[in-house]
């Protein structure tokens, strides 16, 4: 059974809500340079396709700021601008039209130019996300705590907070990552013990696909089924379309949202008579574009299929050269192996 939802603020970012009682959602960043509209708007185009519901792009040069309006003109979600150092930056891209503006207290040391960022934010109705990250703690803070601790990223938003509230404005969002993924889950719920600003979950450079999908998948996955959490970026060193693809599979996993068919499949073993991974990689590719949410089971033995996939809505199972056919558990046919696939599929086609 889930914890209870923390309830947070809802923030609108373009169109998208962000908090309150709006679904988990999922966001990426672009990789490709802002500079090169072509390009970016082509990848941020395939990740729209794998259903990124906000895309982020960094703006490091007053070039790549007048890129963002004719970005924003070609692409069909929000566009958050990602500043850092540079003030000016976080004014040109808000002036230029953006949804919204990322930046990280932590590479803008001087208060009275962020209490600028902010103020500008409040004039032109716009949120920023804070992003609260191990690497760029101030180093008094640092100093204090003796090392990168949860306590010392929560001190960096609790500065943060006193200078929303002197200003006033509290259109945000706030992220706190650590590569450490114990730190990240520790931080993030001490921050929702005490606010209510909704919080994109994540953990930062978490590294290649392999590793970096465990760490985020454990890290995020925890929180979230603390009722922790409103919108996660899964952070890979990877094409950011396969982000996307994770992020979905986490929520998918905690039952939060449901995009496209949940494939089921067993590990294997010595019963199992198939090259059942191959036979996965094929089912995986057909159905990858079905819009259905359906569980589909492909299973090497008789022994995991029916009986242990009895809840699928739809599977096959193995047995030498034959194969069955089931739905809900319950046995509507059986085929050679050479046939079976295309069976599943035209019974996905008619579910």
């Amino acid at each position: 059974m889930f914890y209870t939802r923390e309830q947070t603020k809802a923030v609108k970012v373009g169109n998208l809500i962000i908090g309150g009682n709006a679904p988990v959602s999922v966001q990426s960043m672009t990789n490709t340079d802002t500079r090169n509209i072509p390009d970016t708007v082509a990848q941020i185009k395939r990740m729209e396709k794998e259903g990124c519901e906000l895309v982020r792009v960094a703006v490091p040069d007053l070039e790549s700021c007048h890129s963002l309006p004719l970005i924003k003109k070609e692409i069909n979600i929000p566009l958050v601008a990602d500043i850092h150092f540079d003030y000016k930056l976080a004014l040109k891209s808000m002036e230029l039209g953006v949804d919204g503006i990322r930046i990280n207290p932590g590479n803008i040391k001087n208060i009275d130019k962020l209490k600028l960022i902010i103020k500008s934010a409040k004039e032109k109705e716009l949120p920023i996300r804070f992003g609260i990250n191990s690497g760029s703690l101030d180093n008094n803070i640092i100093k204090k705590y003796r090392s990168i601790t949860p306590q010392a990223l929560i001190e960096s938003v609790n500065n943060i907070i006193t200078i929303l509230e002197e200003v006033d404005y509290h259109n945000v969002i706030f992220s706190i990552k650590s590569s450490n993924v114990i730190d990240t889950v520790e931080a993030n719920i001490m921050f929702s013990g005490k606010y209510s600003y909704p919080l994109h979950l994540g953990i930062t450079e978490a590294g290649p696909p392999f590793s970096g999908i465990i760490k985020s998948s454990v890290g995020i996955g925890i929180l979230l089924y603390k009722g922790i959490g409103n919108t996660i970026r899964i952070s890979l060193t990877d094409d950011p379309v396969e982000e996307i693809k994770v992020g979905y599979e986490i929520l998918k996993a905690l039952h939060l949202r449901q995009r496209g068919p949940n494939l089921i499949s067993c590990p294997t073993c010595a019963r199992c008579k198939v090259n059942l991974k191959e036979v996965v990689k094929k089912v995986e590719k057909s159905v990858v574009n079905i819009d259905k949410t359906i569980n589909i089971a492909v299973m090497g033995c008789m022994v995991n299929g029916p009986g242990e996939a009895k809840d699928a809505d739809i599977g096959i199972a193995y047995h030498k050269k034959t194969a069955i056919l089931f739905k809900k558990g319950k046995i509507i046919g059986k085929f050679s192996d050479k046939k079976i696939i295309t069976k599943l599929l035209e019974e996905i086609k008619n579910i």
